[in-house]
């Protein structure tokens, strides 16, 4: 007998089995990864991209690859079926690597001025180079898509940047099948090291941060259960280089599964089901 779809499973039932499926694929987020020939060749000529050449690539990788075998395991349906949303896609890399593992994904950022001669705002030589369409978001918080249209959203470093957190989840989960489910990730942790060093040096590029309780409120309030939360990313990875990632993101993912050293970590990461 095929799995059953989520889509004919009882809210509580779904939200449990997420959460089963977070647990099961969880050592993914600290398995090795080979890096992306593209990706490097991108970080190299474009300034803006460097990151892409070091640890953070095979973060994202990772990610990527969690969220991947989570979706797989969930659904019924082959992986060029499961409709994900990447929203707020930025430099296009997640679209990238999720479009790589055969998801059908849908990409969409803030359009910004007419007469902007970079996409949406940046540069976006993997955008450009995949061929890859955004979808241009002309409003602080509506979709430009209908009720129900995707299996996943995805928010990589974007609902903390919105103008409304609450209205923004309570709009995805509009877009967002029932038993849908949203991954957030690199949501900054209020007791955050490296959140309040830049604070102390005047960076103030977050106007708000996140403890797992507000988490709970917002994903309560806009219609989701809570079916996974974690820390991660205790350790930078932006400037570190890639060749240090086979030691170093075990050690972290270690250190905030394991000790209390989590509680100073630089970001959460949740799955959020649609109810």
């Amino acid at each position: 007998m095929p799995p059953q779809s989520y889509s004919t499973l009882p809210d509580e039932k779904a939200t449990v089995t997420v959460a089963q499926l977070a647990g099961k694929y969880r050592s993914v987020l600290s398995a090795p990864v080979v890096a992306d020939d593209f990706l490097s060749q991108v970080a190299r000529t474009t300034p803006s991209h460097q990151f892409l050449a070091n640890s953070a690539q095979a973060v994202y990788g990772r990610q990527v690859a969690f969220l991947s075998a989570i979706l797989n395991d969930y659904q019924s349906v082959p992986t060029g079926q499961i409709k994900v949303l990447d929203w707020g896609c930025g430099k296009g890399h997640i679209t990238y690597l999720l479009q790589n593992r055969g998801f059908d994904v849908t990409s969409c950022d803030v359009d910004r001025a007419i007469d902007d001669t970079t996409m949406f705002g940046q540069e976006a030589p993997i955008v450009q180079a995949r061929g890859i369409a955004v979808t241009p978001l002309r409003h602080s918080i509506d979709l430009p898509f209908r009720d129900q249209e995707f299996d996943c959203v995805v928010s990589f470093g974007v609902l903390e940047h919105v103008q409304s957190d609450l209205a923004s989840l309570h709009e995805i989960r509009r877009v967002l099948k029932p038993g849908g489910i949203v991954y957030v990730t690199f949501l900054p942790y209020f007791l955050s090291w490296t959140q309040a060093l830049a604070r102390l040096r005047g960076i103030g590029y977050h106007d708000r941060l996140y403890n797992k309780r507000r988490l709970l409120r917002l994903a309560n309030s806009a219609k989701f259960q809570l079916a996974s939360t974690s820390y991660g990313q205790l350790l930078p990875k932006n400037s570190v280089p890639i060749s240090f990632d086979k030691a170093l993101e075990p050690m972290d993912r270690f250190l905030c599964e394991h000790t209390p050293l989590k509680h100073f970590a630089t970001n959460l990461e949740a799955l959020l089901v649609a109810i």
